[in-house]
């Protein structure tokens, strides 16, 4: 909440709004006040120049364009997009049409809709002077009966999920109000997977009942957006308009090392600067959140690693806050989590070496503790959106401490532990650069190192010039090619074969065992 609302330097026309279905989406993507001036159509009046990335990136675009070059010919100019897509868009889009159209065969009752179906209130030949326009949309294929008595509405998603009661009534209300048709009696809306052409219905019944839904559980949804004062920063703040006069996003200048803000605005974060250093075609698919191959993103090791993660994180966030001790249930593994029983025992030993350094034995009864916090920041100077998410932060002595801890089947020694983990030298100019809220004196960086033989808690201290430096050196090899990079080509080698997005990859190196992969 903010006494200044809406931020200066914003104007637009308040008469109009438009919600679109995708506002209320998952909340780590969104941010309330970012939804909200755009429903309302507040912008900066001083528009940034445009700086278009040379691929496209818009993940689920160019499937949206081939299925109306399918379904309506003639529609979309034949080139429509091609020219900038990189290679692993592309055999992703191609995937998507053939998920597409295994979950909906042509079905000669259904025939696509004119146009996307667009809500508005009070209808054009309702409007009275001054009153305001309101418009929702949904993205997704419309299609109707021939009669014009059934209208399906099908939302593309990556995978599966959840919708929220705000989703289904609002996607209800377009499918049914949407370019008002008397003749409409009937409404579906169904989400289906691109990923491997699952469904899952999200409403179906009469128009009266998809009004009747909405009035219940989107109106006051609706009503709830356009007066939220609720700036959320995250990701969303890479592509919103409002980002250089928003009062919450902490601006910190030259962060990364890198002056140059005639690239493209992205966002970078640790995870973005190794993939981008192993392969850039790996970094640049895992930024447009293509699903990856499970058999490598959930491997057994990897699974162990997350439920210790999980384990520590309900531990810690446990009120009142107490220490962990070495008791370590032999259920300890955390709901959602398969392990085999080799890295279940593991995983016990790894906590309860985990007892002997745990954070909760320095932070006081009522010291400050962030489990995971979610740290935002603009780097003015390169024009970047930086993000971290420490394990855990506590306070010593009212200075901030960072801590990370990584776990390991073995008992190899890492020497450079700056190198093998980024995301410390991004700690290390985080809190030495004093861009976090009070006092940055006595801040320290902390890495955990868990394996079989016991518990390594390495320090870090942040002011220290030869640590400073050795962090601005890290950072600068992860930042600077990345910043620099246009097209995200692809180097196979043997690390393809442990990529979790190298089966979108056509360069990709299969093992001499790997059977070719059926397209």
């Amino acid at each position: 909440m903010t006494a200044n609302w809406p931020p200066d330097g914003l104007s637009g026309d308040s008469g109009a709004v438009h919600i679109r279905l995708g506002m209320f989406g998952p909340e780590r993507y969104r941010c309330p006040a970012s939804d909200a001036f755009k429903a309302r159509g507040l912008w900066p009046r001083e528009r940034a120049i445009p700086k278009p990335e040379a691929l496209d990136t818009f993940t689920n675009g160019p499937f949206m364009a081939a299925a109306d070059r399918l379904e309506r010919p003639g529609s979309v100019p034949p080139n429509d997009r091609q020219h900038s897509l990189h290679d692993g868009l592309r055999q992703w889009t191609e995937h998507a049409l053939r998920m597409y159209c295994k979950a909906f065969p042509p079905d000669p009752g259904l025939r696509p809709a004119r146009r996307p179906w667009v809500y508005k209130y009070p209808r054009p030949t309702d409007r009275t002077q001054g009153s305001p326009r309101y418009r929702i949309t949904a993205w997704g294929r419309c299609f109707e009966s021939g009669d014009g008595g059934l209208r399906e509405l099908r939302l593309p998603v990556n995978r599966l999920r959840e919708r929220s009661e705000a989703e289904r009534a609002v996607a209800a209300l377009v499918a049914a109000e949407g370019d008002f048709d008397p003749r409409v009696e009937r409404v579906r809306v169904v989400q289906f997977a691109l990923s491997d052409g699952r469904t899952a219905e999200v409403f179906e019944g009469s128009r009266a009942e998809a009004l009747d839904e909405y009035r219940a559980h989107g109106a006051l949804a609706v009503r709830a957006l356009l007066d939220s004062r609720e700036y959320r920063p995250g990701t969303a703040c890479e592509s919103c308009a409002v980002a250089p006069v928003c009062p919450a996003l902490p601006k910190a200048e030259g962060l990364l090392g890198v002056a140059d803000r005639s690239r493209p605005r992205r966002s970078w974060s640790s995870t973005t600067g190794r993939g981008h250093r192993s392969c850039p075609a790996r970094g640049y698919l895992r930024g447009l959140r293509l699903p990856p191959d499970d058999a490598v993103e959930r491997s057994a090791a990897a699974e162990r690693g997350r439920a210790i993660h999980d384990f520590l994180a309900e531990q810690h966030a446990r009120k009142p806050a107490t220490p962990c001790t070495a008791g370590i249930p032999a259920d300890w593994v955390p709901d959602g989590y398969r392990l085999p029983d080799v890295e279940r025992r593991l995983g016990a030993e790894l906590l309860r070496h985990h007892a002997e350094v745990c954070p909760l034995r320095i932070a006081g009864a009522k010291s400050e503790l962030r489990i995971e916090p979610r740290l935002v920041f603009d780097d003015t100077a390169a024009d970047l959106l930086v993000l971290a998410e420490p394990d855990l932060m506590y306070q010593d002595a009212g200075a901030w401490i960072w801590r990370e801890t990584k776990t390991s089947g073995s008992d190899r020694t890492r020497r450079d532990v700056l190198a093998t983990y980024p995301q410390l030298a991004l700690a290390i100019k985080i809190i030495g650069g004093g861009v976090l809220p009070g006092s940055p004196a006595g801040g320290r960086v902390e890495l955990e190192l868990l394996c079989p033989g016991g518990v390594d808690l390495r320090t870090l201290d942040p002011f220290a010039p030869q640590t400073r430096a050795a962090a601005e050196k890290v950072l600068r090899e992860q930042v600077s090619g990345w910043h620099a990079e246009t097209l995200f080509e692809a180097v196979p080698g043997p690390a393809c074969t442990t990529c979790e997005v190298a089966k979108w990859c056509s360069a990709r190196q299969l093992r001499d065992d790997a059977p070719a992969v059926s397209r």
